[in-house]
């Protein structure tokens, strides 16, 4: 069942994607080489806690306040003190707070240092199939409409477009109808309505859209060992125009 939110409900939720949006730009510059990804969810968890709010993620029973995901891990790389970022490394870091029952949930890959041409150029498509896929998040359009437009922009430049896992509805709870994916499917299409408050979600590969799941049962890694980029926005649909909620420039606007 999606669940429209109210001007209300939408304005707690904006408060906790601004909150995300103040803790990227404050800790997006500390991010470097040679710490542990332990040392980077001991970051964003302070902070969080620090500013009245919980990491959303508790909610899935996942072990870490962000989910740091390394080269060919995809989504929900776990946390550790054995697991050091690199020079060259893509490093996703998808983060949620839950602030007052209201839940944001948002991903920026970072480059560490000097990182290969082809991975940069991933990381800049990835933001491009973004931006497109918000683009046709508006009323009146289809779910299948963002699909469309992230997929073709990489499809065109030859990437992987993960299919087995996708963005989602979100603000009340971690993870709401609809499901939003970043390719072609079939099944359910609601049309784009004011008050769908929706995660969009980019999860694309240098390689095989194919994906597996690795021992720890939680880190999904593509499955030819491609490096690949995930980023991700909270955007709320009204009935003229589409916010994004968890923008870094949101003060600017």
């Amino acid at each position: 069942m999606i669940h429209l939110k109210t001007e209300e409900q939408i304005d707690g939720i904006r408060k906790a994607c601004h909150l995300t949006a103040d803790m990227f730009n404050e800790l997006l510059p500390k991010i470097h080489a040679g710490m542990s990804t332990k040392d980077i969810d001991n970051l964003f968890k302070n902070y969080i806690l620090g500013h009245g709010g919980t990491p959303a993620w508790y909610k899935e029973d996942f072990p870490g306040a962000v989910c740091i995901s390394i080269n060919n891990e995809v989504i929900h790389g776990l946390p550790s003190k054995k697991r050091i970022v690199r020079d060259g490394d893509l490093v996703s870091l998808d983060v949620g707070i839950d602030l007052d029952g209201y839940i944001s949930d948002t991903t920026h890959s970072v480059l560490i240092g000097n990182v290969k041409p082809e991975v940069r150029k991933l990381k800049e498509v990835t933001e491009e199939c973004l931006k497109a896929g918000i683009a046709a998040c508006v009323v009146g359009n289809r779910i299948s409409d963002i699909a469309n437009a992230v997929f073709e922009i990489a499809d065109k430049h030859g990437y992987g477009v993960v299919y087995d896992y996708c963005g989602h509805g979100v603000g009340l709870d971690v993870h709401e109808d609809p499901s939003v994916p970043n390719c072609p499917f079939k099944g359910a299409n609601p049309r784009i309505k004011p008050g769908m408050v929706l995660a969009i979600e980019p999860m694309i590969n240098l390689g095989t859209p194919d994906v597996e799941v690795a021992d720890d049962g939680w880190t999904v890694l593509t499955a030819d060992g491609a490096v690949s980029c995930h980023e991700e926005h909270t955007v709320a649909v009204f009935v003229d125009h589409t916010e994004v909620l968890t923008a870094l420039d949101y003060k600017n606007k």
